[in-house]
């Protein structure tokens, strides 16, 4: 479909999913409207108030998030008006995705591809636990050294420096190193490659798989990143570093720090992650810790610089390596490109039920969300010592911690033929669907009158 008639679709839908309501429902499609808007703002504040109270008034918080929408559902049903209203949000949901889709511009370069020979002396670095077994279960080792590579697989029983692995294996004459594994253990290893300016190759073995993701690479069937060995390309990309402890003027010129691939978070998640009960009970370790953290009666006040940015008392803050894409319907989980030498960074701070009621209905846009782009990442606190999670992994470090970005600063080694990443769509603009939509159609006519 193109860009026209997708315009066109998003304001015939948007036009149709309002016309359902006054059509069926008369003068009554505004007290529907004013319903559906009054349970979201319920079902927002009870979800606030379960987070950040305990006892009864956590309990009387989750009836009110179950009872809030099945009490407007209910409504809908007795009035007769409920498959209008589910009609009209299923035409507006086509309104929306028609209209994001009309707004994706031609599809923008990929990140920059330079061709490259097959490595002499590969050496790759193995977890064997990583994705429930995935090594095993596409038999990775196997494969990797019929390609001639030198494999260690990992031993689950004895923890192994997989840094020292790798600089062993530079020493030895190694001309890429690579990891299936998850992206902790990939950011290990990608730190040691880019002090020595070798090629780093990602295996898709981790669960999540974020950072392959962002390559382009097969998360399905971490196998097919193998055929880098044998017809691959290379991207120039960014890489992220911390460094703990020190003044934002005397880190420069000092040791590399701690890597980041993906991102390093602050603040409420960290602190969690940090909890012994974690790994036993996530659910009930998150539910017994968030009310005093989210109130700031524990856990360190942090403060955060950002280029022109300055947030003081967040709950939580993000800094990624290259900013997340706003447009993905999925949540902050895809990054559009890795090279733009910029480092993302998202600030959340919810301080009542209002500001919480607010992000839920402008679909995480408020006073509670504060996003912004820099080459550079103070985060402060008022205590001497603070958790991080760094790609998943949980680590306690000295303040200041400073984040900086080293462009273009990796050299990933990548199959020439791969998914690719997914276009994320922009965010939606009636005004620009309209605009679009009438625009074109006005060019088109021209064309075929001329």
């Amino acid at each position: 479909m193109s860009r026209r008639w997708a315009a066109r679709l998003a304001l015939a839908a948007g036009v149709a999913a309002v016309a359902v309501l006054v059509v069926f429902a008369g003068l009554g499609s505004l007290v529907l409207m004013g319903v559906g808007w009054a349970g979201l703002v319920l079902t927002a504040a009870g979800g606030w108030w379960m987070l950040t109270h305990t006892g009864w008034i956590r309990a009387l918080s989750v009836l009110l998030v179950v009872a809030a929408p099945l009490g407007v559902l209910i409504l809908y049903a007795v009035a007769g008006l409920l498959w209008v209203v589910l009609v009209s949000l299923g035409l507006w949901a086509l309104a929306v995705s028609a209209g994001r889709a009309a707004l994706v511009e031609e599809t923008p370069p990929g990140m920059p591809e330079r061709p490259v020979g097959r490595p002499e002396r590969p050496f790759l670095i193995m977890n064997p636990r990583s994705g429930g077994g995935k090594v095993e279960k596409f038999r990775l080792a196997e494969r990797a050294r019929a390609l001639g590579a030198e494999v260690v697989v990992l031993d689950p029983a004895h923890q192994q420096d997989v840094a020292e692995l790798a600089r062993t294996a530079v020493r030895s004459g190694a001309d890429l190193l690579g990891v299936a594994g998850g992206d902790g253990t990939q950011a290990l290893v990608a730190g040691i490659a880019t002090e020595h300016d070798l090629p780093f190759m990602v295996i898709s073995a981790g669960t999540r798989n974020h950072f392959a993701m962002d390559l382009g690479l097969d998360r399905e069937d971490p196998s097919t990143c193998l055929e880098a060995l044998t017809d691959g390309v290379e991207l120039r990309i960014d890489i992220g570093y911390l460094h703990a402890g020190e003044s934002a003027e005397g880190s420069a010129g000092r040791s590399e720090g701690r890597v980041f691939i993906n991102n390093a978070s602050f603040g409420v998640y960290a602190e969690v992650v940090q909890s012994p009960a974690y790994r036993d009970d996530k659910a009930r370790t998150i539910l017994e810790m968030l009310p005093d953290l989210l109130t700031h009666h524990t856990g360190a006040r942090l403060s955060v610089r950002a280029g022109s940015l300055a947030k003081d008392g967040p709950q939580a803050v993000l800094v990624s390596n290259n900013p997340y894409e706003r447009g993905d319907s999925a949540g902050l989980g895809r990054r559009g490109r890795l090279d733009s030498g910029l480092l993302g960074v998202l600030c959340v701070g919810v301080g009542n039920a209002a500001e919480a009621t607010e992000l839920l209905l402008r679909g995480g846009e408020g006073r509670g969300l504060t996003e912004a782009t820099a080459r550079e990442v103070v985060v402060e606190a008022d205590a001497p010592v603070i958790p991080v999670g760094v790609d998943g992994e949980a680590l306690t470090l000295p303040t200041p911690v400073r984040c900086r970005l080293a462009p273009g600063a990796l050299r990933v080694r990548v199959p020439r033929h791969r998914p690719g990443v997914p276009h994320v769509a922009p965010p939606m603009d009636w005004r620009r669907v309209r605009r679009l939509a009438l625009t074109m159609g006005r060019v088109a006519a021209g064309r075929e009158a001329a």
